[in-house]
């Protein structure tokens, strides 16, 4: 047998005053959902802060100061 959802600890209630009760609990909603995770931004990408090997040649002493 399965415990009572509801007990009552004080008071008498009617019959009527617990169809009220169960009502207003029946319209609330069972449960939050859980949040759905967020996806990971293309900004956040980690070959976003890797700059690539500098290459030899023309115009590479350029490239070494740059991000």
């Amino acid at each position: 047998m399965t415990e009572p959802v509801i007990t009552i600890t004080r008071g008498n209630p009617t019959d009527e005053e617990l169809a009220a009760l169960v009502a207003v609990l029946l319209t609330q909603p069972a449960a939050p959902a859980a949040p759905a995770p967020a996806a990971a931004s293309g900004w956040s990408a980690y070959w976003r802060s890797v700059r690539p090997p500098v290459q030899p040649g023309p115009g590479a002493w350029r490239l070494s100061g740059r991000i």
